[in-house]
């Protein structure tokens, strides 16, 4: 008997900033079988692994079948139903982090085409979600292992891709710049810093920032250090002038109006906040 199911996880923390698995898992679908309208506040590939089903997005309904691939892009409204004879079997990943929008516009996928038909490496593509699953679990080793196995699985579409060379010379200045902030976030670097080691002018970097992430370099880095500050907050006992320091903050109070700006709230007010959830 070839009966339906639906295996699935997902991430209760998302620890990794660079790039963290959300959700995965494997479902073979009802008859018309539906998800939608909605928007989802993260990335998601869905590989179909049989049968047919249908895509809607942006006012447009995409008939897809076996071997094809469509991504659901952040905050933008989806439906999605399996075909009434031949309903679908798919394998999905979810997933979030700055480096996200950077890979994914490197590959085939766009806005205007969110899908792939009879996708090049489809079956290893399959295999590599059903790894990132395997690794699943929340202990901060399992979101190690199952990143590692998404950057694998992301690299396939890379592989395939038919982008143009301009386009990918933007996200290599961006992926070393994202590479430098990474290393060095805790010391007082500059965008200069960052465009030297990248070696390109500050304003050519700040159009491939602009370009890739829809971000200037400087918000990047605000943004990639208030997130670690989020994560020290919440799992050390550090205090905040430890912590400013350790983001590359010349004094604490400067720190706490950025961290104010971005967040409503004080360092210690969030910390407080977070100890509160944990007690609940």
């Amino acid at each position: 008997m070839n009966q339906n199911y639906k295996n699935s996880y997902k991430v209760t923390e998302k620890e990794l900033v660079s790039l963290s698995v959300y959700n995965v898992g494997f479902q073979k679908c009802d008859s018309l079988y539906q998800w939608g309208p909605g928007i989802r506040d993260h990335y998601l590939i869905h590989y179909i692994i049989s049968g047919k089903g249908y895509y809607k997005v942006n006012q447009q309904t995409y008939a897809l079948c076996a071997g094809d691939t469509f991504l659901v892009y952040p905050n933008t409204e989806v439906l999605y139903y399996a075909d009434e004879n031949e309903p679908w079997e798919y394998a999905w990943v979810g997933f979030t982090g700055s480096d996200a929008s950077m890979i994914l516009q490197a590959t085939d996928f766009s806005p205007q085409k969110p899908f792939l038909q009879n996708t090049p490496k489809g079956d290893a593509i399959h295999r590599q979600i059903l790894h990132i699953y395997d690794a699943r679990g929340n202990e901060f080793e399992h979101a190690v292992e199952m990143t590692g196995r998404l950057y694998t699985m992301l690299a396939l579409f890379l592989h395939a891709a038919s982008r143009s060379d301009t386009h990918n010379s933007a996200n290599s200045y961006v992926q070393k710049g994202i590479e430098y902030i990474s290393s060095n976030y805790s010391y007082a670097i500059t965008v200069e810093d960052i465009a030297d080691y990248v070696g390109v002018s500050r304003s050519h970097l700040f159009r491939s920032f602009e370009t890739v992430l829809g971000q200037s370099p400087k918000e990047y880095l605000t943004d990639f250090r208030m997130k670690q500050a989020c994560y020290l907050l919440e799992h050390s006992s550090l205090s905040i002038t430890a912590i400013a320091n350790s983001l590359g903050f010349d004094n604490s109070l400067y720190f706490s109006k950025t961290f104010h700006k971005q967040k409503g709230i004080s360092p210690k007010e969030y910390r407080c906040k977070m100890q509160q959830k944990l007690r609940t």
